[in-house]
Parts: C-alpha cells; structure tokens; sequence
C-alpha cells in the first residue's frame, strides 16, 4: 500500500476541521457539542490518550439507547428501487459490469454528521453509474470502523446506491495492531460473534446497507485465518438477514497472512464464498482477473460479484488502466470496476479553484468522460469512463416527482429565487434526484454549453444553465422516468431567459428509443401560459432580462406511462441564449405536508444549539425538513436543512436590540411545497 492512501486520514486534518471553541455553557443548561460521523475499535482502545478531537470507542460497549449522536447519523430515506432505461450510447451496457467506488468523504474524526459551512466538498452527483459505495476511512490513531455519515446514504439511497460502512484494520506501517484483528472476531462464552452481531445492529440503527471488510494487518497465521473466516461467514448471515451486505477486501489469506493476490485464487476463495463480493487488489492483470472470472463461474457466483480495483486517488481520469482486460469493447465484460478514491475529482484541484463549477467539470470528465455528451463518447479517449461501459440507472418511478436541481453544495441558499442565506454550505442529503445523462443535447445545428450553474437559483444551490447560439432547436434530455400518466397529470417547468428570447417546449416520451444511443420518441407540448411564482419576489437581479416563472402543462392526449422528460428549445433569429431551468415537477395535486411538532431545544451552548422535534403526520411525505431564523425586521434567514429529526447550530449571535432569537421550522414535501412553521426561542 503506497503511503498517499492514507494521507487524508491522519490526526492532523482531522483537527483541522475542528470547530472553534463554544462559549460556556448557560449554568443549568445541557452544553451543545457539534454531532460527528460515529467510529469505533472493535474492543482494545490504543495505549495512551487521543488526540484533541479524537474520541476512542469500543464497538462492543455501543448500544443504540445510549448513542448521544445517533438521531444526528441515523439515515432516514430509504434504499429506492431502480430501472435501466435503454442506455444513452451503443457502448455502453447492462448487467454486465457494476461500478463500486471507495470514497473518503472526510477525516474519520471531525467528520461532520450534517453537513458543514464550505461549498468545498465531494458532492458526488454520478450515483446512476454507481452499485456501491463504501465509506472509506479509519486509522489507527482515530478507529477502525467507520459508520456512514446520515447525508451520504440519503442522498445514495435516493438513487439507489447501498452504501457500506468500512471496517479497516491497517498495515502495521499505518499503527496496525494485530491485537484489534484478535478483538474483531472474538467469540462469547456461546461460541457466537458478538462483533459481528454489533456491525449488524450499527447498521440497522444507523440506515446504511453492511460492511467493506479490511483486514490488511499482518502477522497473523492460519489460526487467525481460520477465525476470520468463521467471522465473516457469521457476519454474512446475520446481515442478510437484515437485508444487508458484505464485501471483503483482498488481502488478508485463509493462512492468516496479508497478502494481496490481484485475483479470486485458493488463498482467498473462501472468503469470497462467505461474503456477497470482494474488491480485488490493484496487483490484478488481463491472464489472472480473467481466470478469476472463470473461477467465480465455476464456484456458481457471478463474475460481477467481483470488484477489479483502480487506484485513482493520485491520477483520477488520468491515470492508466488496463480496460480491456476488465470492459473490453469487443466481448461481454470481464468483472465489475472497484474504484479507490474518485474523490481525486475534488482533491486534486488548487486551493483557489475548488468552487462548485471546477468540481463538477472534473467530476464529468471522469464519470462520464471526454465528450461533454454521454450519447456521443470519444472513441479516442484513453479514460474509458463509466458511461462509455454502464448503462445508467434511473429512480424516477412515482408521482409525484420533483427536482430543483440541487447538488448537495452552493455558495449561497435561494428560495423561490430569493437569496435567503449568503454563506457556503454542503449536506448531500438535501441533494436532488439529478439527470443522469449530463449532458444529453440533440441539435443539427451548434450545440449550446449545457451546465449546473452556481450563480443563481430557484430553491437551493443550483439551476441547469443552458447557454449559447440557437441557430437550430436543440432538445435537451433530463430524466429518463416509469412515471404513471393519469388523468390530471400535469408538469411544471420553473425557469428564466436571463439573455435572449427562448422558445421552450416540454418533451415527454411515452416509449423507450429504438435501440441504444437512438433518441427517445419525445411529443413535444407548449408551454401554457407562465406565471411569476411570488409577484413580490424579486426580477432577475443583474441585468432585469427576466424573472423566474412556471409554466404548466397539463399531459392531455398522453396515457401509460412516461419514459422519458425533457425540453425543446429554440430562438427566433438563432442568436446566442442565456436560459435557466430551476425546477421541475410532475404531479396530479399539489399538496403540502403538515407541520413537524414539538419543537424543542434540547442542548444550548451560547449560540450553539442541538433541536429535536416529532415527526410531521404522514398525510404527505416529508422529503426533508428547513430550518430558519426569523429576524426582528420580519426576513427569514436560512440556517440549514435535514432529512432527520434533530439538527445542530452553530455560531448564532444576538441581533441589534434582540432579546431571544426566533426559529422557524418548516416540513418540505416532494413537491417543495413547504408546510406552515413551529417556532421555538433561545433567549440571550
């Protein structure tokens, strides 16, 4: 293992991350400390004291009723059901390869549980490529087993990603000791696990979907070997019993030892056999990972079930990879693809050009690759990205359904068009359901840029900006659906020309394509008459070219079900646009969810507040829950949001003559619709 890989996991970013001191708690009053992504040992604490920002666990003491943090953690959106549409371009298949990526999505202490104050985060939005997510982390110093952070598997689970918790016992150049393997697969008195059963209920309480298994401490023998084996074979069976899952990582062998084989051999067969896949070591190459394909058919398990690694943390979409010998054009796929560390796509760029734009132009370039077009891949491109190989997957099956174009970061929160709140931010559980197929264009004349823009909004961080000459329509693909269409289905466009005038059109397929790469077969609806949402709300601010408005367009004519949605647009006299969509929606009614109850506060330090309340009554869904202060001139100011029932806030500050500060909460429905508030005070 090369030394870079754990550079990010070390003690010293972790309290770099660490917030600034609270003032004292009010006497009497329950001091409100920050809540952070759980982690744990398995038993054995290391000698000696952490370091600041550091707490040491033992998983085998956690218990859920005495988790101070868990309502924080606790995922709450479940794992949605998915579909493969027919896929974008003729290179690109289905149920073949499967994509699992690696990812590190902080230090393993100080990793915040919702989000934090920075637009400057790995808002991973290429989840229709991905099959898995592990939550990758852990060092010695800190602890070995990592549970995921609730807005990661929020926003997985809304594209129906599983994501596992990543249990790392490390090399002993990294502080491993051979002790914590020993802890991890203990038996009781009766003879059972008590770890495994532990991993089991962390993941049950917490909402994520099993475990990455790595065990890369060495010294061990055949004793040793013989004890994992049992372990994992119990832990399999406990977590599918639960509906969850397990990978092992290829490296520890049956003999105890760490020796990574870069194929599925002797030395490691039986643990793949106890486990639902294994991620294969990088050491793999074209004759080996092709015998271990063969080998997986021959012990009756499918070939995808196994993961080929691809170190990309030091190159990401520059870095050499062997395709053929794992999705090789010209035959069926040999395994699926492992990535280590995408993350490169942020981690890579300069202090100085991490805004949200240069993220997601690296970020495309690697999921999707050279062409900004996944229907039109480079066939030059020496980065075969995953959408030149997967067919992508979609979750859009139900109405209603909405999407206001969130990433899950921004430089400022907007409502309604309306800046409520100038300060950075990120929490990927309050991303969207976003295209897939970024960006699909069909033109015959010049193909205008196609983006998410960070510079202005409907409700969130971000909008779809389309930009450029129209000399011809260009039709602009945005989701591939299984929307049911009834009587009273109607569509809403929210959107602005900011420069330009803009024809726009709505597309809605009622079939799949022809065949792969062929364009769906989109009737093409007006818009009906647009309305200014908020007559109060503000023009569009920069330039007054145009202000925000929603169109909506009843499905007449259209019956069974909706396969694809999209936009025809077009300019009079073909000159260049600037057009901004905000919001889409597919709904029968419009409706709001009740308001949450019990609003309460039930932790304050200075400014620094833990609130919890109750669930909204499920007349309609909740998708997520927004949190504001109520100012003493009547404006609201956005404090944050959260798919839970409990959120943290730091840093408020009495205002000019203000007594007790006012806090609102609202419950947000699918629709955005958001629900009358429940107020609660702090006094000063």
């Amino acid at each position: 293992m090369k030394p870079t890989r754990r550079t990010v996991l070390i003690a010293g970013a972790a309290a770099a991350l660490l917030p600034a001191a609270p003032a004292p708690a009010a006497p009497g009053a329950r001091a409100a400390t920050a809540p952070y992504a759980s982690y744990w040992y398995p038993d054995s604490l290391p000698d000696g004291s952490p370091d600041s920002g550091v707490t040491w666990r033992s998983l085998k003491s956690w218990r859920a009723d005495g988790d101070p943090d868990l309502a924080f953690n606790a995922a709450s959106v479940p794992l949605a059901a998915r579909f493969t549409p027919t896929p974008a371009n003729t290179t690109a298949r289905s149920g073949q390869a499967r994509v699992q990526a690696l990812v590190s999505f902080g230090p393993t202490a100080a990793n915040p549980s919702q989000g934090s104050p920075t637009a400057d985060y790995y808002a991973l939005t290429h989840w229709a490529y991905l099959d898995e997510l592990v939550f990758w982390g852990g060092s010695s110093g800190e602890g070995l087993i990592l549970a995921p952070n609730a807005p990661v598997v929020d926003a997985a689970h809304r594209h129906g990603v599983p994501v596992l918790g990543n249990v790392f016992l490390p090399p002993t150049a990294y502080g491993g000791q051979l002790r914590w393997t020993r802890d991890l697969v203990q038996k009781d008195a009766s003879g059972r696990h008590p770890l495994a059963a532990q991993l089991v209920a962390v993941a049950a309480a917490y909402g994520f979907d099993g475990w990455f298994l790595n065990a890369e401490t060495g010294g061990g023998n055949t004793a040793l070997g013989t004890a994992m084996l049992d372990f994992v074979t119990e832990l399999k069976a406990l977590a599918a019993a639960k509906g969850q899952r397990v990978t092992w990582y290829d490296a520890m062998t049956v003999d105890g030892t760490v020796s990574w084989q870069g194929a599925l051999n002797d030395r490691n067969q039986a643990y793949f056999q106890s486990a639902d896949d294994m991620f294969v070591d990088f050491r793999w190459s074209a004759g080996p990972l092709a015998a271990s394909a063969t080998r997986a058919r021959q012990l009756g398990r499918d070939p995808y079930e196994l993961w080929a690694g691809v170190d990309v943390e030091s190159n990401g979409s520059g870095s050499p990879v062997d395709w053929d010998a794992i999705v090789p054009t010209t035959k069926a796929h040999i395994t699926s693809i492992g990535f280590y560390r995408p993350e490169w796509t942020r981690n890579h760029l300069p202090a100085d050009r991490r805004t949200p734009e240069d993220f997601h132009a690296a970020d495309d370039r690697f999921w999707t690759g050279r062409s900004p077009d996944p229907a039109r891949p480079d066939g030059t491109d020496p980065w075969r990205a995953p959408a030149v190989s997967v067919a992508d997957r979609s979750t859009v099956t139900s109405v209603p359904f909405a999407s206001v174009f969130n990433t899950g970061h921004g430089l400022r929160w907007y409502d309604e068009g309306a800046v409520t709140s100038d300060a950075p931010w990120n929490h990927l559980g309050l991303q969207d359901r976003l295209p897939s197929r970024r960006w699909v264009v069909r033109t015959r004349g010049r193909r205008p840029d196609v983006s998410l823009d960070f510079g202005d909004a409907w409700r969130g961080g971000s909008s779809v900006l389309v930009a450029g000459g129209l000399d011809e329509p260009a039709v602009l693909d945005l989701y591939a659906t299984r929307l049911p269409i009834t009587a009273g289905t109607v569509v809403e466009l929210t959107h602005r020309a900011d420069a330009g005038e803009v024809n726009v059109e709505l597309a809605v397929a009622t079939a799949e394509p022809d065949g792969a790469g062929a364009p769906p077969p989109y009737t093409y609806l007006p818009l009906g008459p647009a309305h200014r949402p908020d007559p109060a709300g503000p023009a569009h601010p920069a330039d007054g070219a145009g202000a925000w408005r929603t169109s909506t367009v009843p499905l007449t004519g259209l019956s069974g079900t909706a396969h694809a949605l999209g936009v025809r647009l077009s300019a009079p006299g073909g000159g260049p646009v600037r057009w901004r969509l905000g919001r889409v929606a597919v709904r029968r009614t419009a409706s709001v969810p009740a308001a949450p109850t019990g609003l309460r506060i039930t932790a304050a330090t200075g400014g620094d507040l833990r609130l919890a309340w109750n669930a909204a009554p499920r007349r309609v869904p909740v998708r997520h829950y927004e949190l504001h202060r109520l100012l003493p001139d009547g404006t609201r100011r956005f404090l944050g949001g959260t798919c839970q029932r409990a959120f943290f806030v730091t840093g408020l500050r009495p205002e000019r003559g203000e007594r007790a500060a006012r806090l609102e909460l609202r419950a947000v429905g699918e629709l955005y619709g958001a629900s009358a508030p429940v107020t609660v005070t702090h006094s000063w």
